[in-house]
C-alpha cells in the first residue's frame, strides 16, 4: 500500500471509514441463540519459532500408555497410577503443575475421589489459552450388551484427547521461551480434567436428580474454584472423543452458542492447515453437555468442543460407552488433523 495519501484524499477515506463502522455497529450478527459470541481474537506479530510438526505416533503412543494401565475410573488404582504418570510427563515437558484433589457426589449418592491436573506455561502471563480434555474413563459399559457392568479402556473416550494434549505440552516450551525485544508470551495451560464420565446411565432409576448434573464433575469443582482465583483466558479448546479412524468434526451446537468466533478460528485453521475434510463448517446438534458446557456457562471462558460427529449413528461413535472403545479404534491419522490444527491456533496466538 502506498502511504503518501494526498490530505483530500486521506479526508474521504477517513469519512467513508467512519460510515462503515457506524453501520457495522448497529447491525446484531450473533443470533438470538448466541448468549455470548466471542469474536476472533487477531493475534499479536511475534518473531518466535514457528508451529512444531505434531507428531502422531508419538501422540498415538501416549493413548496407548493410558490405556495399559486399565480403566482409569477414579478411586481405582490404575486411576491413580496414570495420574501420577501424566504429572511426571508434564513436569518433564517443563509445565508448572497444580493439582486439584476433593471429593464430588455421583449420581447415586456414591462418594467419589477426583483429581484434576493442571499443567501452566508461562504462568505469569495474563493473557492466557486453554486446552483441556477428561482423562477418568466410563466406570461400566452401559451401551453395551457384553459385560455391561464392567468399566471400559476408554481409548477414545478420554485417552484421545489426553494423547493429543501431552504432545502438544511436549512443545510448549519452544512456543512460550523468550524472544530478544519482544513483547510478553502468551501463557498456556493444560487442563485434565476427573469423573467427568460417570454420569448417569440411561437405564438409571435414581429419583428426581437432573441427569446432565451428574457428569463433568471435575470441571463442574474446577468452574466454581479454579486452581487460580479469578482465572481466565482468551479462550478455550475442549478435546473428547477425537482419535478414532475416519473420524469428522462437525462444529458442536454448544460452542456455537457461547463461542462461534471461536469455532469459526478453529475451522478455518483446520482448512489452511489442509484438514478441511475433517473439520465441517456445519452445525450439528448432538452434545447434550461436556466440560465445555460447564466452562461457558460459569466462568463465561469462549470454550469449544472438538468432538466427532459419526454420521450414521447421528450422534456419537458406535464404540461410545462399549467395550469396543478400545486402541483398535485410534488412528494416527485423526489424532495428527486435530493436534495440528489446534497447535496452530495456539501458536498464531503469539
Amino acid at each position: 500500500m502506498d502511504h503518501r495519501m494526498t490530505r483530500t484524499t486521506t479526508g474521504n477515506r477517513v469519512r467513508a471509514l467512519f460510515i462503515l463502522l457506524l453501520a457495522a455497529s448497529c447491525t446484531n450478527t450473533s443470533g438470538p441463540d448466541v448468549e455470548h459470541d466471542a469474536e476472533e481474537h487477531v493475534p499479536q506479530q511475534r518473531s518466535g519459532p514457528p508451529t512444531p510438526l505434531f507428531d502422531p505416533d508419538s501422540a498415538y503412543a501416549y493413548v496407548a500408555d493410558q490405556v495399559a494401565f486399565g480403566p482409569r475410573v477414579p478411586g481405582s488404582p490404575a486411576h491413580k497410577a496414570c495420574g501420577d504418570w501424566i504429572v511426571r510427563r508434564l513436569r518433564a515437558f517443563g509445565a508448572q503443575v497444580t493439582e486439584q484433589q476433593g471429593v464430588v457426589t455421583a449420581f447415586n449418592g456414591q462418594k467419589v475421589p477426583m483429581r484434576n491436573i493442571i499443567a501452566s506455561w508461562l504462568p505469569e502471563a495474563k493473557q492466557r489459552v486453554m486446552l483441556c480434555a477428561h482423562w477418568d474413563t466410563r466406570p461400566f459399559a452401559d451401551k453395551d450388551k457384553d459385560r455391561p457392568n464392567e468399566p471400559i479402556d476408554g481409548a477414545n473416550d478420554g485417552g484421545s484427547g489426553v494423547g493429543v494434549l501431552l504432545e502438544i505440552g511436549r512443545h510448549l516450551n519452544e512456543l512460550v521461551a523468550p524472544v530478544a525485544g519482544d513483547a510478553p508470551g502468551i501463557g498456556v495451560d493444560l487442563i485434565f480434567f476427573d469423573v467427568e464420565d460417570m454420569g448417569e446411565p440411561a437405564n438409571a432409576m435414581v429419583g428426581e436428580r437432573n441427569s446432565m448434573d451428574s457428569w463433568c464433575l471435575g470441571s463442574q469443582y474446577w468452574s466454581r474454584g479454579p486452581h487460580v482465583p479469578g482465572y481466565n483466558a482468551r479462550f478455550g479448546i475442549l478435546l473428547d472423543m477425537c482419535g478414532a479412524r475416519d473420524a469428522v468434526f462437525y462444529q458442536e451446537a454448544i460452542s456455537m452458542r457461547y463461542a462461534a468466533g471461536i469455532v469459526r478460528k478453529v475451522w478455518r485453521t483446520a482448512d489452511r492447515s489442509g484438514y478441511g475434510d475433517r473439520f465441517v463448517p456445519e452445525t450439528k446438534y448432538f452434545v447434550g453437555t461436556d466440560d465445555h458446557d460447564v466452562i461457558n456457562r460459569v466462568l463465561r471462558i469462549p470454550t469449544v468442543d472438538i468432538i466427532e460427529f459419526y454420521e450414521p449413528t447421528g450422534g456419537f461413535h458406535p464404540s461410545w460407552h462399549t467395550h469396543g472403545d478400545n486402541i483398535t479404534i485410534i488412528d494416527p491419522a485423526t489424532l495428527k488433523a486435530v493436534g495440528q490444527t489446534v497447535m496452530e491456533v495456539v501458536w498464531s496466538e503469539r
